[in-house]
């Protein structure tokens, strides 16, 4: 999909957040990893809300990375528990208030019972019709890429496409967000300033906001200040300012049918 236009009030359609920052909260309370990751998982709840309330259409949130892997396996099997009994406890709350929830990565590695949990919250709030609610989990930007390469490759190798014809409207149609509009905001909490394979065809036009603040700190008047940065931005999308004041312009001017 292509970048569009922000909603009313210069609200963003489309907010990605990493969520960065658990580990070292707990760290600097003296507990355990897997306490900062239990509070970073409460505050999703209050974002969730406050997305809605602002008029906010999507929320991603990246709660684990193709690379996360790597950590300690005592740690990942934690998240994996903690995954499943957030589904479990909230997929019925999401559903109540109309929140459609999705999550795009590959699920295959993931526990049977984490899967089983993912396909019910899904299927429970399929047609809902407020905030989607897209959960970013064993995913990494190449890995999207690369499926969606791989699909494109077998329609060559079947006959059914010519490579001339492969454009990257074609390509985007294949990602895991396909049917979703671009981000317009991306946030990373925690202090660090990059985006960790995360959404990389997807945020080339996005606006990027870094905060020092730590996960489980971000709390709505932090989420606020984000969104104000951005409404305070001019996107230009390859064009310069004083065309885009001439389209807004426009705009204005036209007449309503």
């Amino acid at each position: 999909m292509t970048a569009l236009p922000p909603g009313a009030d210069g609200v963003p359609r489309h907010v990605a957040i990493i969520m960065d920052g658990n580990g070292r909260w707990a760290k600097q309370r003296n507990l355990p990893r897997i306490a900062g990751h239990r509070a970073g998982v409460e505050n999703v709840r209050a974002l969730v809300r406050r997305s809605a309330e602002a008029g906010v259409e999507v929320l991603t949130l990246f709660a684990f990375s193709s690379e996360n892997w790597r950590r300690p396996p005592l740690e990942v099997r934690l998240l994996m528990d903690l995954f499943v009994m957030a589904l479990d406890q909230e997929a019925q709350k999401l559903h109540e208030n109309g929140v459609q929830l999705r999550v795009i990565g590959d699920r295959s590695p993931f526990p049977r019972k984490l899967q089983d949990s993912i396909a019910a919250a899904e299927a429970l709030t399929r047609h809902n019709q407020g905030l989607r609610l897209v959960i970013a989990a064993n995913y990494g930007g190449h890995w999207d890429i690369t499926q969606a390469a791989r699909q494109l490759a077998e329609a060559v190798k079947a006959g059914t496409l010519e490579p001339a014809h492969i454009t990257p409207q074609l390509l985007a149609g294949f990602l895991s967000t396909a049917d979703l509009p671009d981000p317009d905001l991306f946030i990373r909490s925690g202090g660090e300033q990059r985006i960790s394979n995360f959404l990389l065809w997807q945020l080339a036009y996005t606006e990027f906001y870094f905060t020092d603040c730590l996960w489980p700190d971000f709390d709505q008047d932090e989420y606020d200040r984000a969104l104000a940065s951005f409404r305070g931005r001019q996107r230009r999308f390859g064009m310069i300012g004083e065309q885009l004041e001439a389209a807004h312009g426009r705009e204005t001017a036209a007449p309503i049918d």
